[in-house]
């Protein structure tokens, strides 16, 4: 059987399609071509465009005949856009999806400008569907975005960061724009109020079960398949939660390990390995994936809520899936 999100996008081929061309049209610019250079690299660099698709699939879930779910899925993928390229600057990356990043191909400068560009565009298009609601929650979402990543900075190298600020992180960083985008569909389509929350709750849950398993694809995952190298958070220093679970188990010579490579960022061959055999001896990966788990079955308990439809379960699917990759 297909992918659920490949299965999404044949279902909304069409509304796909008209996404992408507005993305194309708001991303032009007649009096800088850098910005539509750096955005047509990131654009053709193959996004899986979930966020977008999740917005059409919850306008669609609800009965939604207007326009607008268009300009709202092109709105959450110039938001996520925005951000990655932000991100690889403060990261420091070097490689996005597989390809180099923009920063690197251009420069910082270039990076972080044509985010804001990006940004600004995306509360364009919000305010032209002439829905206040749907403005406040992205814009909040927005904000709580960058609030994130600001925890995760000063939290990222400090050992003493525990599970729940790291909740906090991720539910800012990752799982703030999966709830805005789903939520947002119901909203469009002024769906009861129970259906809204249950879309709001969905893509929350979502969004925290797609980090945790990007964040454990980091140290078990296949280099090929996800677009960057193993070990990346470690080399980058950043620390997700298999490490903060070996952290919290580790005896005083564990401790100054990871003090030196973590806090210090004295990093040597063989240190990666050295990683991955304390995340393997407290059952990190495993503890991280049953986490991972968990969350996708909230998102699915979530949707019990709204009608049974095709789209609800690919929907469902789309939970399971998302932790299949951490298999």
């Amino acid at each position: 059987m297909s992918k659920p999100q490949d299965r999404l996008m044949s279902l909304l081929n069409d509304e796909m399609n008209a996404v992408n061309q507005l993305i194309t049209a708001r991303m032009a610019s007649k009096n800088a071509p850098r910005i539509p250079e750096v955005t047509k690299h990131l654009v053709e660099a193959g996004g899986k465009r979930l966020r977008p698709l999740l917005t059409l699939a919850a306008a669609k879930l609800c009965g939604y005949d207007g326009p607008y779910h268009i300009h709202l899925a092109a709105t959450v993928e110039f938001i996520h856009t925005a951000t990655l390229l932000h991100d690889d600057v403060v990261d420091e990356s070097a490689q996005r999806r597989g390809r180099p990043t923009a920063n690197l191909l251009w420069d910082n400068q270039s990076s972080v400008l044509v985010g804001d560009y990006l940004f600004s565009r995306s509360f364009q298009l919000m305010v032209e569907t002439g829905n206040l609601r749907v403005l406040d929650i992205l814009a909040n979402a927005s904000a709580t975005i960058a609030e994130g990543e600001v925890l995760q900075l000063t939290a990222a190298q400090n050992l003493k960061t525990n599970e729940d600020t790291y909740f906090k992180v991720i539910r800012g960083k990752t799982a703030a724009l999966f709830s805005a985008a789903t939520q947002v569909g119901g909203v469009i389509a002024s769906a009861p109020e129970s259906h809204i929350a249950a879309l709001y709750n969905y893509g929350d849950a979502l969004g925290i079960s797609f980090q945790i398993v990007d964040d454990l694809l980091d140290y078990s995952g296949v280099a090929a398949s996800l677009g960057k190298n193993i070990g990346d958070d470690f080399r980058e220093r950043k620390l997700t939660l298999p490490v903060i679970k070996a952290v919290a188990n580790a005896t005083p010579d564990e401790k100054q390990y990871w003090e030196r490579v973590i806090e210090k960022g004295k990093q040597d061959e063989g240190d990666l390995e050295t990683a991955l055999t304390l995340l393997d001896k407290y059952n990190c990966l495993d503890d991280t994936k049953d986490q991972a788990i968990a969350y996708a079955n909230q998102a699915k308990s979530a949707l019990s809520e709204i009608p049974d439809s095709e789209l609800k379960e690919i929907l469902l699917d789309l939970a399971d899936f998302v932790v299949s990759r951490a298999v």
